[in-house]
């Protein structure tokens, strides 16, 4: 696969899955061998663990979107800068629903090979999102 190819699979998966909620295209885009790296607490780190997280997101967040601010691709890498948003709807990682909306910076690095994705790294600033919530107070 070329890495404009790839590139294109990244952006079918933020509009189609993270965006809209199709998570049984995982299973099309994922390979069955897939590894996550990111390691979100209580979640596996297969493609299971992908279908978890973006259940969880759309479930908490009204209107949870992941927006891309950027692509960019080398190889058999795709590293992609999103801005995720919603409105807290219902309980996150023990916190209530509060009705605020986040907007969170994101970056993705997968790798792929034969058109699916088999690796991701994540660095999500989850230290904002937890300010947005209220669950921390806003640093300076």
């Amino acid at each position: 696969m070329s890495v404009e190819q790839n590139k294109a699979i990244m952006r079918r998966f933020y509009d189609k899955v993270a965006t809209k909620g199709k998570l049984d295209l995982i299973d099309e885009l994922f390979s069955s061998d897939f590894v996550d790296h990111e390691v979100f607490p209580g979640l596996l780190t297969d493609r299971e663990g992908v279908k978890q997280f973006f259940s969880m997101m759309h479930n908490a967040f009204d209107g949870f979107r992941m927006d891309v601010e950027d692509v960019f691709a080398e190889g058999d890498k795709v590293v992609a800068r999103i801005t995720m948003k919603g409105t807290h709807k219902d309980e996150f990682m023990g916190i209530a629903a509060t009705g605020k909306t986040v907007s969170v910076s994101t970056i993705d690095i997968v790798r792929f090979t034969n058109g699916k994705a088999v690796e991701h790294w994540g660095v999500t600033d989850g230290l904002s999102m937890m300010e947005q919530l209220g669950a921390l107070p806003e640093s300076a």
